[in-house]
């Protein structure tokens, strides 16, 4: 697929089965990642990847970070929340990998490592494997970021839940003039 292609009709896919993405496959969705824009090559990224019955240790540490949140939560409603990694057969966990740098603030870090996790959405559609940005309440909890073994600079920007999509999905008509202002400096 042509890269403007990808990038105009990419969609997220939320209804993910096996296959997920072969080596090669994968190795280009991180290829793209390192790509983002990164004020000061700082690299501020990691990628933890998720698969096969490691997913299932992950739901367990959802249930566990949600159990502690909500301590009146149901066994059931926990039950559901394990289960929510077992939607997709990989998950890419992108982590903003943040240090102090006077040039270079943090929230540019964490956009730097929101830009990966946006390249590499776009190449997942490019090759032909659905994927969704998902987050959660979990997504900002130490407890998620320590299980995860992260340490205290790093920050969870999302998890990319990556398969082969069960149904394909049109892009929507989005009207981008609704969302652009040329600026001319008459307010000056």
């Amino acid at each position: 697929m042509d890269a403007l292609e990808a990038l105009h009709t990419r969609t997220s896919i939320s209804a993910l089965t096996d296959p997920g993405p072969n080596p090669e496959q994968l190795r280009n969705i991180l290829q793209a990642g390192v790509r983002a824009n990164d004020h000061g090559l700082m690299r501020p990224w990691k990628f933890l990847i998720i698969e096969g019955d490691a997913r299932k240790k992950f739901g367990a540490v959802m249930a566990d970070v949600m159990g502690a949140e909500k301590p009146d939560m149901s066994e059931s409603a926990l039950a559901d929340i394990a289960s929510k990694p077992l939607r997709a057969p990989m998950i890419i966990v992108v982590v903003a990998a943040t240090r102090p740098n006077p040039k270079v603030p943090q929230i540019e870090q964490l956009l730097a490592a929101g830009g990966a996790a946006q390249l590499m959405t776009a190449a997942a559609f490019a090759q032909g494997i659905g994927s969704i940005w998902r987050s959660g309440s979990f997504t900002y909890d130490r407890l998620t970021h320590e299980k995860l073994g992260l340490s205290s600079d790093d920050h969870i920007v999302g998890f990319l839940y990556v398969g082969t999509p069960k149904a394909s999905k049109p892009p929507a008509n989005i009207d981008i003039d609704a969302f652009v202002t040329h600026w001319t400096g008459a307010q000056l």
